[in-house]
């Protein structure tokens, strides 16, 4: 891979290229091998010629955000791994409705704050959801009863062969976790939402209000890969993990966290070997205690 590195290097240099890079470094679980070559990228040209480059050579393309809902394997990942690190926000008024602009890369929390000073409501549900907004898109993110699907205006995005598209809310397919660019290698770059004006006052007490239960409700003080299961069909999944007496189980340094039975956390030493083996087992005893199917909502990457 040195002659691509080096290759590469050359080609982008608004970009930060790294060969070998720990994908630990780069995840919320604080896990993962290396990448072959890790790439964080600023600019639009570079992401096009870089997907055309891995094209042209037959090289494999993966996608991290910010890496807050992704387990990457201990092997790491083979190829090209990919974060687009857009940050931009741009806010535009058509009278009471605010038009937002945000790269890809904007973490959430960044964005709800942008937001609040500009007094628009509407995206106070995703204030402490610890990612970005691309991520957030790619699986619907949502929490306290809000979904990206709500407020999606429009999303641009690189395709696979390299072309710059914007679709409507209507041709992403979101439901439930889910969106058209969890099936394709869409590498999303910008963000349209369509808010409200709201008063500054009551979005800051909204957003206090729902950060301060994901405090008290969730391990925020562990690494984790945030919410590890999706939710159950006709009950609450964390609750049937605790009733099968789960909390806090452990499989090397993966662990059901004893705070919400629905996270598994890092203790300090975990491998994604652990938290794949935590997984499965969650799931097994699950299904043999209750008949009830619980699905794993992170996503999985590597070899």
């Amino acid at each position: 891979m040195q002659n691509i590195y080096e290759e590469i290097l050359k080609n982008m240099p608004n970009s930060e290229v790294k060969q070998n890079e720990l994908m630990s470094k780069h995840t919320s679980f604080r896990i993962g091998g290396p990448a072959d070559i890790w790439i964080r990228v600023k600019d639009i040209d570079e992401l096009i010629y870089i997907v055309n480059y891995a094209n042209k050579n037959n090289l494999e393309l993966s996608i991290v955000g910010n890496g807050s809902n992704t387990l990457v394997k201990d092997k790491g990942i083979r190829g090209i791994t990919i974060s687009p690190c857009f940050e931009n926000i741009d806010i535009k008024w058509e009278g009471d409705i605010a038009i937002v602009n945000a790269g890809s890369g904007v973490k959430l929390p960044v964005l709800a704050n942008e937001l609040l000073k500009n007094e628009i409501e509407g995206f106070e549900f995703a204030s402490g959801i610890p990612g970005s907004v691309g991520g957030a898109v790619r699986m619907n993110a949502g929490a306290y009863g809000g979904e990206m699907k709500q407020i999606v205006e429009s999303v641009t995005f690189i395709n696979e062969e390299g072309n710059l598209i914007t679709v409507r809310n209507e041709d992403i397919n979101f439901s439930y976790r889910y969106s058209r660019f969890k099936e394709k290698k869409e590498i999303i770059v910008n963000v349209k939402f369509k808010l409200s004006k709201g008063n500054a006052k009551e979005i800051k007490e909204k957003m206090d209000d729902l950060n301060g239960k994901r405090i008290e409700k969730q391990p925020l003080n562990m690494p984790s890969g945030g919410s590890t299961f999706k939710r159950g069909n006709g009950f609450i999944t964390s609750q049937i993990i605790d009733e099968a007496g789960l909390k806090g189980y452990k499989i090397g340094g993966a662990q059901v966290s004893e705070k919400h039975a629905g996270f598994i956390v890092n203790t300090g030493n975990a491998t994604a070997e652990d938290v794949l083996n935590l997984v499965d087992y969650v799931i097994k005893v699950v299904y043999e205690k209750y008949g009830k199917i619980i699905e794993p909502e992170i996503e999985v990457i590597g070899e």
